[in-house]
């Protein structure tokens, strides 16, 4: 089991912070422990050279006496030597007098100080002193002033390290209980919005989780979710009506079968087989062209892949008008090497329906135009260049607050009211849906007489 299944988010932000805490204090007190170190250490070397720079004056003046006396009674434990250019003591406090050098190293010129450590030798065993060496210069050669005073162990201070322990202590629990109110009144909105979510279900998506007033991540996620469920009603309404117009499309073929076989059954002798054959099997294909549609929708509306190739638009609209027999008369004006790149089988269903709708709704001629366009300024599906299709019949035509209502599924004119002479309405939307899947638009245009489609198409690069 991890951290995030034994602990709710709230105990995770408060042991992570005061983790971090404590971990930044403790960091803390040690820098804040080594510099007092180092700094007393800095002063330290300041007091050791201050004494040698006196005795220097002293050598430089030629006043130098044997025994040198402490300046200050202080200075006991810091021992001075003054060593001519042949290494010998010329002088010397009295707690080393008569001892030889308590160094040998001198400055690099050309520097006049140098300062190391020094442990043994003149000074007692197992003890070590910093040694600070300073160059006089005179006519019989270089003399040296060594200073020392013993080296400063780092020793951690009870008294400072109890202090900062409490301190830290203190911190951490002050910064953790800030933290945890922080992280209370910050979720008070989350399990609002939860236990709001909690009571949503499939019968009732109108309601919306509550909007914080104050702005940040958690309003901005509210409105999110308020928005997808926006999304997630539209969607579940139009598919509860895509479902009640589906049912409803394939009971009319079904009540005609039913109805046809059972007058059949009840007077054998007086019914006629071929009629009543032919009968079912118009109500059959029209149960097959809507079971068609319908699946044709569910793989557009899941995204299914296809295969993209390069097609000419106008030998598909020539093979489509070849493969039919229309009952309009058609007059074809198509430009060749019109290529696109999309799937054969699914646009020759977009121009099949395409010439279904204008031969449904023609007065007496259908009009075809395929040709090639420059792409339309700022639109970037188009930058090759537009292939276009239109579709123009010599019909009633559509009005112009009419023309997106015939592209919602199931959508039927007041002049196509009659099932016998409209389609279910699905023509039109799988048309679109197949139009936008390969980048491009199927929208009605203003014309004289009847209904003009027209669709764009992007050019293919390759051609």
């Amino acid at each position: 089991m991890g951290l995030g299944e034994r602990w709710p988010v709230k105990r995770q932000v408060v042991l992570f912070t005061g983790t971090v805490v404590a971990l930044l204090c403790v960091g803390f007190s040690i820098a804040l422990m080594w510099a007092l170190y180092t700094t007393a250490g800095d002063n330290l070397a300041k007091d050791v050279t201050a004494a040698g720079a006196r005795v220097a004056y002293l050598v430089d003046r030629g006043q130098l006496e044997s025994v040198l006396p402490y300046d200050q009674p202080s200075a006991r434990d810091r021992p001075i030597q003054v060593v001519d250019p042949r290494g010998g003591v010329r002088a010397a406090t009295p707690d080393i007098a008569g001892k030889p050098a308590m160094a040998t190293f001198r400055p690099e010129p050309p520097l006049r100080k140098a300062s190391r450590k020094v442990c043994g030798g003149v000074f007692a065993p197992g003890r070590c002193h910093l040694v600070v060496a300073q160059q006089v210069y005179r006519e019989d050669g270089d003399w040296t002033v060594y200073s020392a005073a013993p080296a400063q162990a780092f020793e951690v201070m009870p008294g400072l390290v109890a202090g900062l322990a409490v301190a830290s202590v203190l911190v951490t629990a002050a910064l953790a209980y800030g933290v945890h109110r922080s992280v209370e009144r910050a979720l008070v909105p989350v399990r609002a919005i939860r236990a709001e979510l909690d009571e949503i279900n499939a019968s009732d998506l109108g309601r919306r989780v509550p909007v914080p007033r104050a702005k940040g991540e958690i309003r901005d996620l509210a409105q999110s979710v308020n928005c997808t469920l926006d999304r997630l009603e539209e969607t579940l309404e139009q598919q509860r009506r895509f479902t009640s117009d589906a049912s409803h499309e394939l009971r009319s073929p079904l009540t005609a079968i039913r109805a046809q076989v059972e007058g059949a059954l009840l007077a054998p002798q007086e019914s006629d087989l071929k009629e009543i054959g032919q009968a079912v099997l118009k109500s059959l294909d029209r149960l097959q062209a809507i079971a068609t549609d319908l699946l044709t929708l569910a793989r557009l509306d899941a995204g299914a892949p296809c295969e993209r190739e390069p097609l000419d638009l106008s030998g598909l609209v020539a093979a489509e008008l070849d493969a039919r027999r229309p009952v309009r008369k058609v007059l074809p004006d198509l430009d060749p090497g019109v290529i696109v790149r999309g799937d054969r089988i699914r646009l020759g269903r977009l121009v099949a329906h395409l010439l279904d709708n204008a031969e449904r709704y023609a007065a007496s001629t259908v009009r075809l135009r395929v040709r090639r366009e420059d792409a339309p300024n700022g639109d970037p599906r188009f930058r090759s260049g537009m292939a276009v299709l239109e579709v123009i019949d010599d019909g009633t035509g559509i009005a112009r607050d009419q023309r997106e209502f015939v592209f919602q599924r199931f959508a039927r004119l007041d002049t196509a009211r009659s099932r016998n002479a409209g389609g279910p309405g699905l023509g039109l939307p799988i048309a679109r849906q197949i139009a936008e899947s390969h980048g491009g638009s199927l929208t009605i245009m203003d014309s004289p007489r009847g209904a003009r489609f027209l669709l764009c198409l992007p050019l293919s690069p390759e051609r």
